[in-house]
């Protein structure tokens, strides 16, 4: 299933090459995905592209310094970001998608973030 999305503005445009459906989705509780309301879809590198907006991302970093939440600069939206659990991949939000597909939601504890990426990969 291809699908587009991006951020509030249109400045940001992604699209993206998810091959499941239900597409797998994590709700995380994390301090900044609790904040505003991050609903992931993991999709490898090479299944995503940026169609526009590079020069309207800005990063933000926080605690370990690993993940970068790429924000565009003239809404505030974080429509996709480079995650600390999936270093080989995207993290989209799936609120920024055109059209939401089916999801299956899974939650994952982000507050407490060592056990529970340690359980992803159990």
């Amino acid at each position: 299933m291809q699908v587009e999305g991006g951020c509030h503005c249109g400045a940001v445009r992604f699209f993206a090459d998810i091959n499941e459906e239900p597409v797998p989705a994590l709700d995380c509780n994390c301090s900044v995905c609790r904040m505003t309301g991050f609903l992931h879809i993991v999709v490898p590198h090479e299944k995503f592209d940026l169609l526009t907006g590079r020069d309207a991302l800005t990063s933000y970093r926080f605690g370990t310094g690993t993940a970068d939440h790429l924000f565009c600069r003239h809404c505030g939206v974080k429509s996709f970001y480079q995650p600390r659990s999936h270093p080989e991949a995207w993290s989209v939000n799936a609120h920024c998608l055109d059209q939401m597909p089916e999801l299956a939601i899974e939650t994952f504890d982000g507050a407490n973030w060592e056990q529970a990426k340690a359980s992803l990969d159990a």
